[in-house]
């Protein structure tokens, strides 16, 4: 298929690779063009087609068809918390990956809503509402409101404090 040539229609125009148009809100909705996109089946293709590159830059890869996307904050919505079988924390993603959740790179954003680093520690994940509370039930709260990361037996100390604000 030929790219378009001469001029878009009025009020539009072309979209390339490199300018699609599409972007990532810091609430992790998807906007084309500055509308919202709100199609289930697209909104969940493009949860499970966003990578980041050798250089950072986030892509949507359908197929052989590609093109980079504006990503506001976190790239990922953690969906789900799981306790392992060896007692680890592990986090499942709205890519559709899960991998094991680093403890030290928990944070607390001023909106009360937890970030993690995920994809090596490459991109950042923001909690959705179900995996705060799933989260929130593995907290104990120490001395002097230092948080901790229950999984059975194995408790971990994390650097974030009750009321403290990371992100």
């Amino acid at each position: 298929m030929q790219p378009p040539s001469g001029q878009p229609p009025p009020g539009q125009r072309w979209h390339t690779r490199e300018d699609s148009g599409i972007r990532l809100d810091a609430a992790l909705r998807w906007w084309h063009d500055d509308i919202p996109v709100e199609h289930p089946k697209i909104i969940e293709l493009f949860n499970s087609s966003l990578v980041l590159d050798e250089e950072g830059r986030y892509q949507l890869r359908i197929g052989k068809d590609w093109c980079y996307v504006q990503v506001e904050e976190a790239a990922y919505e953690v969906r789900t918390v799981d306790v392992t079988e060896d007692e680890r924390v592990s986090v499942r993603l709205s890519d559709r990956t899960a991998e094991a959740l680093d403890p030290a790179t928990l944070a607390l954003g001023a909106d009360g809503v937890f970030r993690c680093r995920v994809k090596g520690a490459r991109a950042q994940a923001r909690f959705s509402r179900d995996a705060q509370h799933q989260l929130g039930e593995l907290l104990e709260e120490g001395e002097e409101g230092r948080l901790y990361l229950r999984a059975g037996q194995r408790r971990t100390a994390l650097t974030v404090s009750l009321g403290a604000s990371s992100v």
